[in-house]
């Protein structure tokens, strides 16, 4: 989908403008395939505002979670190691587009995984980013780990602060990746999406839209619009981290391990995020077809 050439050059650091909210993130997520145990790590870079935000957590059904949010990091070296005050962590790119690895030590959680691509590369239209489906093994706390999950890597102006979307990524029991993201601006766009078939092809989902549901400011349900394929994805164990401007406003990013169930039956999991900052109850949460 996207209008330029991803290439290996890309999984590396990009020079940054002048914004001070221009930021570079990586994120990698993972999960069982009976979705017993997940978790997601995130990076965020803001040069301009002399900081990173690194987070990284542990869920699973009747689990207790382990949550690591620290929005005050220094910023980490060019070859993404990262220290705090209770963690050390490193992001490093194997094989370009192809393998990554993380590891992470911290008091109630250490992760030594890597991701394997499969199906390919997705990059986005309309930012400058790029998705890829993955097969995750390692270690988690220590045991041996086996499932999939997905990484992805931005980089541009982000104002986590006025507008809000879904985001939602995960495979069904049969091998059937399915990913899709809307952004609440009134406006009906080519919303990136993609379906990874069993037998790893990636293709676009033209006319993708998401639905979503909240209890409150809890989001109980999403519903994707694939093309001849609903997907209703229901929050199992959620992760959330709440953001705070150089201003001082709040936005509250709900992610959540899901259920994904396909209007036909099939079955899997992956992880769901829901933004919400101020005013975001007004934007809208519908399809916008």
């Amino acid at each position: 989908m996207a209008e330029w050439a991803i290439g290996a050059r890309d999984e590396a650091l990009h020079q940054p403008d002048s914004d001070r909210l221009w930021n570079e993130s990586y994120y990698f997520d993972f999960t069982t395939s009976d979705g017993s145990l997940a978790g997601y790590i995130r990076l965020g870079i803001y040069p301009n505002w002399n900081r990173a935000w690194y987070w990284a957590c542990l869920v699973g059904r009747n689990r207790p979670t382990v949550l690591l949010v620290d929005n005050a990091a220094p910023l980490p070296s060019a070859d993404l190691e990262i220290s705090g005050t209770e963690y050390t962590a490193t992001m490093g790119v194997e094989k370009p587009l192809e393998t990554a690895r993380v590891t992470l030590r911290a008091q109630d959680l250490e992760l030594d995984l890597r991701w394997q691509t499969v199906g390919g590369v997705y990059g986005y239209s309309l930012t400058p980013r790029y998705e890829i489906p993955c097969l995750v093994s390692g270690t988690v706390n220590g045991r041996p780990f086996e499932g999939h999950g997905e990484r992805d890597h931005s980089w541009g102006m982000r104002d986590w602060w006025s507008v809000s979307w879904t985001w939602s990524s995960g495979r069904l029991g049969d091998g059937t990746f399915v990913h899709g993201m809307q952004a609440n601006v009134g406006l009906p766009l080519p919303w990136p999406a993609f379906t990874v078939t069993p037998g790893g092809a990636l293709e676009h989902a033209g006319g993708f839209a998401i639905a979503g549901d909240f209890e409150g400011d809890q989001p109980v349900e999403a519903r994707l619009e694939f093309p001849r394929m609903t997907t209703i994805v229901t929050p199992i164990a959620f992760a959330p981290v709440t953001l705070t401007s150089p201003e001082g406003v709040k936005a509250e990013f709900s992610r959540a391990l899901c259920r994904f169930t396909a209007q036909d039956g099939r079955g899997g999991y992956g992880w769901t995020e829901w933004h919400q900052p101020p005013g975001w109850r007004e934007h809208g949460w519908h399809p916008l077809l």
